[in-house]
């Protein structure tokens, strides 16, 4: 008897597949393919993700447990071996998953585009910085790092509305963060929140010249000639200084030949930190402001790190570490996704933290993550209601003389009481 579909079912549906036809077909990923299809590999992996497996083996063995299941989760195979997922794995295109996740990310970031920023600014913002995953260099040769370590790089351009990611590259540990600006497509009108790695004149030139706007921090060695000071209130903000000026290095006063805006100010501790931008409308307040929201992207790691499985990798191919991080970026945005068009005010991690314990439950996921509102006193009135019944019968059946029994459960004196013979 059908009872309903399967928690993972119900998530699984908010998947546009004939997208993810049409991306297997792109990159012929079912090619001589008969049981262990592309969709059978998303499936799987999307459910290592959401229930934390740690190896192949453990998806193996959880899966071989829920053997009747599998057709009602989607999967067209019998049964999942680890030997034909690694297979799978190592050999499928990553580019698939890759396709997919940006179809996903188009998907979701009209949906978080009303949601409000944190500063008093309309217009999109981006915080574009880079993450390292340690791996090991006799383990994954082909992604040098250091000299007896491998790693590799997660660059990201996480959009502020709704922290969606809209650009994703990985990289080996060598490659230098900088480089993936070349990769960008400036969108005309954002901002660019950078860390002071990315400060090449050359590239945040090419960034004005997209008719964007770029906030950065300078180095300690950056020349800067001042041509105007602004006038700023130094009584009741943390502003130093608001000045428009030039580079005067040659260098790099030839890579960005435009004037610049500097805006100093102090942290709490009263350090000073400086910012460049090639914005001139905001108030320096609302420049700091707006690189205090780079600080997003640092979280959105460390997010994705303790609840996908990013860090621990089923294979060690290239091929392999690639299809497992654009499979986790898929099922990241999918939640995303299905957070908005259920309209649930949990958060993604809520949302993950109670799936992962209700993927072969039938109930509707509206229902499994509906808050209980919990009512002590309707709790307590039963039991004392139980209490009160049960010590009422059990005086009727005793003498007078256990009247004061009665009178010391409602907390009344016993001097109070007749002395009885």
């Amino acid at each position: 008897m059908n009872h309903g579909k399967l928690v993972f079912s119900q998530l699984m549906a908010w998947l546009p597949l004939s997208t993810f036809r049409r991306c297997v077909a792109h990159h012929r990923g079912d090619h001589k393919v008969q049981d262990f299809t592309c969709m059978d590999q998303f499936l799987t992996m999307a459910f290592a993700q959401l229930t934390y497996r740690e190896s192949l083996r453990d998806i193996e063995i959880n899966l071989r447990a829920q053997a009747t299941r599998l057709y009602h989760m989607g999967l067209r195979c019998k049964t999942v071996s680890r030997n034909t997922l690694a297979n799978a794995n190592a050999t499928r295109p990553w580019q698939i998953y890759a396709d997919f996740a940006q179809h996903l990310i188009a998907m979701a970031r009209p949906l978080y585009a009303q949601d409000p920023l944190a500063i008093d600014l309309d217009a999109t913002v981006y915080a574009f910085d880079a993450t390292t995953i340690d791996l090991c260099l006799s383990v994954y040769p082909w992604a040098p790092f250091r000299a007896h370590k491998a790693a590799i790089k997660l660059h990201t351009l996480l959009d502020l509305r709704g922290s969606i990611p809209t650009f994703i590259h990985i990289t080996d540990g060598k490659t230098h963060e900088v480089n993936t600006l070349d990769l960008l497509h400036i969108e005309p009108g954002a901002y660019y929140l950078l860390d002071r790695g990315y400060l090449d004149f050359g590239r945040l030139f090419t960034i004005h010249q997209a008719n964007a706007f770029f906030v950065t921090r300078a180095k300690s060695n950056t020349k800067f000639k001042r041509r105007y000071s602004h006038p700023v209130e130094r009584t009741n903000s943390n502003i130093v200084c608001d000045q428009t000026g030039v580079l005067t290095m040659f260098y790099s006063s030839q890579d960005y030949p435009a004037v610049l805006r500097r805006v100093v100010t102090k942290d709490e501790s009263g350090k000073r930190i400086t910012f460049l931008t090639n914005n001139f409308a905001l108030k320096p307040e609302l420049i700091a402001d707006l690189y205090r929201q780079r600080w997003q992207v640092e979280l959105f790691f460390k997010w994705i790190k303790q609840h996908l499985r990013i860090k621990i990798f089923f294979g060690t191919s290239e091929n392999a570490v690639k299809t497992q991080i654009w499979i986790a970026v898929c099922t990241y945005v999918l939640i995303a996704i299905a957070k908005k068009r259920l309209h649930l005010p949990n958060s993604l991690h809520e949302i993950l933290q109670i799936l992962s314990l209700n993927m072969f439950e039938t109930t509707s996921i509206n229902q499994l993550l509906k808050p209980t509102a919990s009512d002590e006193t309707s709790e307590i009135e039963p039991q004392q209601l139980s209490l009160s019944l049960s010590l009422s019968l059990s005086l009727s059946l005793s003498p007078l003389k256990n009247v004061g029994t009665l009178l010391s459960f409602y907390n009344y004196p016993k001097s109070t009481l007749p002395v009885l013979p």
